[in-house]
């Protein structure tokens, strides 16, 4: 994957994307307003093409090769489903994982929330992920689990 120079307002307003996509974005800006939020195109791990909006810019240690430039907190359209991606570490574990028996309808692995709407969410358990992924930047926590 690659940080693009498109505009993400103006994917935000394209016809394929889901209005639920420009509301979980304006919650995860009005939480984390100071980070950097850029689009993100390419074939991600999984080997599937993706569209992520990146907020945040991270080194991110791999077990294996180079470090990779990424971003703290991700957010994507799935065919059926949004994803949320909290790269944030907290005592060896992202902190979806600390935040997962309180968000609400979610499915939730080592970084990645995925849940089919914003309501499906306890936006104030959300809003209270976000702070804790953006205070891990503002201590210079890295990003490993």
């Amino acid at each position: 994957m690659r940080r693009s120079t498109e505009d993400v307002d103006a994917y935000l307003h394209g016809d394929d994307v889901a209005p639920d996509l420009a509301r979980t974005d304006a919650v995860v800006r009005d939480v984390l307003p100071g980070l950097s939020r850029s689009l993100w195109r390419g074939v991600f791990w999984g080997g599937t093409e993706q569209v992520i909006i990146g907020y945040g810019d991270i080194v991110q240690p791999r077990p294996r090769g180079a470090d990779v430039e990424w971003f703290l907190v991700g957010l994507a359209q799935q065919k059926r489903h949004l994803s949320l991606y909290v790269n944030a570490v907290e005592d060896g574990a992202y902190l979806g994982r600390r935040y997962a028996d309180r968000l609400g309808r979610a499915r939730v692995g080592a970084a990645s929330i995925s849940f089919a709407r914003l309501d499906d969410l306890d936006e104030a358990v959300l809003r209270e992920m976000l702070a804790h992924a953006g205070r891990t930047l503002d201590e210079g926590t890295p990003p490993t689990a």
